[in-house]
């Protein structure tokens, strides 16, 4: 394949490859990647700046073009199809909400079409086409980004039934206190799930506050610190309760210290975020990369590990697969502990304790969350908050309490057969292996 380099001004860029035996073409006009599969010939290449907005665009009147126009023609070829890809660089503030289409300029109505064009994917701030005949190319994108109808009432009424919610679990949490906390483990119990609700509590209220248009930029990056800081920590406390139940599984006969599990879980539950957001926080403004998104006040998106998102999914996915394994290992107990005699009734047992066991422990443990990291292509991540905190929420006031109570219970009515009774912890065990009774 021989090729050529072609010609180069300030406003236009023209390139030449001559393609034999059905070899592709790859050239680039101002940023511009345009790409001809097995074609044979001799193609052009044409890129012009400052000309889409002297076209006729009375077809699109509510979009604009971020880019330039780029022309492709075939000479000296038989093929009777043509399939050409282009991706055009956008700029990243207008990229994340707006509608793209990708078009072609039509010199026989003399107006932008879609025909034959169609928008693939947004990639790292380039957008995809694929077209299927040459002619002059550009995209368009939608001038203000696409409404979804009734989005901002469902964030406001999710945000307000969250709030609600977590004040009042507080609160029966304050009134109940002295009575429910009678010992070391109940004691640990309850002060995670305190600590998990108030920082989503201020987590949800900083969601808020950063979701009203008129806010300082000031105010953006100090609601952006405060959300990247209060979820973190929520899910920091959610690894305190993982591990609690875990070593309670693990070592019946060692419980943990009250002084030495506080002094942990509020290490793990606030210092550890503190870590991550303050170091996250100064890389970026040290190295003269953005921290956070002055639209969304959230953390940026740049690409598969770049971008301080990372500092947030990263923690965030390592606990959620932490508090996985645990759950793993609770239903792995189950079922060694129960010695089967062949009866259908109690393998019927067996499988509503480990579906109690999945549906009470997963939103405790933040499993649900593991939505949020599905968005399409990940470019959904600065929104990705208000539909994972519903999901908690919905469990989280009404049933934390009774799910952990049940958890432990499950967990302590399968051991050997055993007697043992701790004077710190008051821990008082009886339990047989073959019949499942037992009590703590």
């Amino acid at each position: 394949m021989n090729t050529s380099n072609g010609n180069d001004t300030p406003n236009l860029q023209f390139k030449l490859c001559r393609a034999q035996n059905n070899s592709s073409c790859n050239r680039t006009v101002f940023g511009v990647e345009v790409k001809l599969a097995q074609s044979s010939g001799i193609v052009k290449t044409v890129g012009v700046k400052n000309l889409a907005d002297k076209l006729n665009n009375s077809k699109f009147p509510d979009s604009e073009f971020p880019s330039i126009v780029v022309s492709a023609t075939l000479q000296n070829s038989n093929d009777s199809k043509i399939d050409i890809k282009l991706n055009f660089p956008i700029n990243q503030s207008m990229s994340r909400h707006s509608k793209i289409l990708c078009v072609f300029w039509n010199t026989t109505l003399k107006e932008w079409s879609e025909e034959g064009c169609k928008w693939k994917e947004m990639v790292n701030n380039r957008s995809y086409c694929e077209c299927t005949h040459l002619t002059s190319f550009s995209v368009l994108m939608s001038k203000t980004p696409v409404n979804l109808p009734f989005l901002d009432e469902i964030t406001y009424v999710g945000l307000g039934v969250s709030i609600c919610s977590l004040i009042v679990f507080l609160f029966i949490e304050a009134l109940v206190w002295s009575a429910v906390v009678k010992s070391n483990l109940s004691h640990f119990r309850h002060t995670a799930l305190v600590n998990i609700s108030l920082c989503l509590l201020l987590a949800d209220c900083s969601f808020l506050a950063s979701s009203f248009p008129s806010i300082s930029a000031t105010w953006c990056l100090i609601l952006t610190v405060t959300k990247h800081f209060f979820f973190l920590a929520m899910f920091c406390w959610m690894l305190c309760l993982s591990i609690m139940l875990l070593h309670q599984l693990i070592f019946v006969f060692h419980p943990l210290r009250k002084r030495v599990y506080l002094l942990l879980s509020t290490v793990l539950g606030y210092v550890c975020p503190t870590v991550i957001v303050a170091a996250t926080y100064v890389y970026y403004k040290y190295t003269g990369n953005p921290y956070h998104n002055t639209t969304t006040c959230w953390l940026i998106y740049d690409g598969l590990l770049k971008g301080s998102i990372h500092a947030f999914l990263l923690p965030v996915g390592t606990i959620v697969l932490m508090n996985l394994f645990s759950m793993c290992v609770v239903i792995m107990t189950l079922l060694k502990s129960n010695v089967p005699d062949g009866s259908k009734a109690d393998e019927k047992e067996a499988a509503k304790s480990i579906l109690k066991v999945v549906v009470f422990l997963t939103p405790v443990f933040g499993i649900t969350w593991v939505f949020g990291f599905f968005p399409a292509h990940l470019k959904g991540l600065q929104d990705w908050g208000l539909k994972n905190t519903v999901l908690i929420i919905c469990f989280l006031p009404q049933r934390t309490t009774y799910i952990l109570d049940q958890a432990i219970y499950w967990i302590r009515t399968n051991p050997p057969i055993c007697h043992y009774s701790h004077p710190e912890g008051n821990i008082h065990l009886v339990g047989s292996s073959k019949t499942g009774m037992g009590g703590v």
